[in-house]
C-alpha cells in the first residue's frame, strides 16, 4: 500500500482493499474466458476423410432398389414391316377371299403388256383431277409399303391382296407396290392388269423419282365408309 493511503481510517482501507480485491478477480474471469474461446474443442483422434465412393454408400445406405415389376412399360409398339413372301404367306395361311383372287385375272396382263421404262397411269372416271394430280406429284402419304423382287406370280398377288387387305383394315388409303422393272417387266405387267381391276382401286401411277420412279406404283384406294376397328379407336 502506498503512503498516501495511511491518511485513511482502518474501515476504509479495508474497503479499498476489498475493491482491489474485486476488480483483481474480474480481470483473472475475463481472462479465464478469453482463454477458454482460444482452446480448440477435442473431437477424438484425427481421421482421414472418406473419399467418394465412401460417401456415396454412406449416403445410400437404407435405400431400397425400385422393384422392376412396377415400373409402367413407356415403350411404343411399332409395327414391322413385313415383305412380299410374308405377306403371301399369310394370305395363304388366311385364306383371302378365292373370289377376290378369281377377280384378278391374268389375261388383261397377258394381253397388254408394258415396257420397263414405261409409266403407269390409270384412274377412275369419277376420281377429283386435283387428287389424281397430288398422288403423280407424291404429295399424298402413303401408309405402307411392299417389294415383290424375289416373288413369282403367284406370291406377287397374293401380296398384293394382302397389303391392300392391310391397308383397309387401318382404314388408309395410299399404298405404295415396287414391282421394279426388269427387262421383261413381268411383275409390273402383272401389278398393272391387278390394280385395273381390283374394286377397291381408285387410282395408281408410276412413283415420283424419288420413291421408286418407274419401278413402282402409288395406289389410291377406296376408304371403308364404316370400319368398325377405326371406329372403334377413335371412339
Amino acid at each position: 500500500m502506498s503512503k498516501h493511503d495511511t491518511s485513511l481510517s482502518k474501515a476504509q482501507q479495508d474497503l479499498l482493499k476489498q475493491f482491489k480485491k474485486q476488480i483483481s478477480n474480474g480481470q483473472e474471469k475475463v481472462s479465464e474466458k478469453h482463454t477458454a474461446t482460444k482452446q480448440p474443442i477435442y473431437n477424438g483422434p484425427e481421421t482421414e476423410p472418406d473419399d467418394d465412393s465412401q460417401l456415396f454408400s454412406k449416403a445410400l445406405q437404407g435405400v431400397k432398389p425400385i422393384e422392376h415389376g412396377n415400373i409402367a412399360d413407356i415403350k411404343t409398339s411399332r409395327t414391322k414391316k413385313v415383305d412380299a413372301q410374308t405377306l403371301a404367306k399369310r394370305a395363304a395361311a388366311e385364306g383371302i377371299a378365292e373370289t377376290e383372287n378369281a377377280e384378278l385375272s391374268d389375261t388383261q396382263a397377258v394381253l397388254n403388256p408394258v415396257a420397263s421404262q414405261a409409266s403407269l397411269s390409270y384412274r377412275i372416271a369419277t376420281l377429283q383431277h386435283k387428287v389424281f394430280e397430288d398422288l403423280k406429284a407424291g404429295k399424298l402419304r402413303w401408309f405402307e409399303a411392299v417389294d415383290l423382287h424375289g416373288c413369282n406370280v403367284e406370291q406377287a398377288r397374293s401380296a398384293v391382296l394382302q397389303i391392300i387387305q392391310i391397308a383397309k383394315a387401318e382404314n388408309q388409303n395410299v399404298i405404295k407396290i415396287v414391282h421394279g422393272k426388269g427387262p421383261e417387266a413381268i411383275l409390273k405387267t402383272y401389278v398393272n392388269g391387278w390394280l385395273r381391276q381390283h374394286r377397291d382401286v381408285l387410282a395408281f401411277v408410276s412413283a415420283p423419282e424419288n420413291q421408286g420412279g418407274t419401278g413402282a406404283v402409288l395406289v389410291l384406294l377406296k376408304r371403308a365408309e364404316k370400319n368398325p376397328k377405326f371406329e372403334q379407336k377413335n371412339s
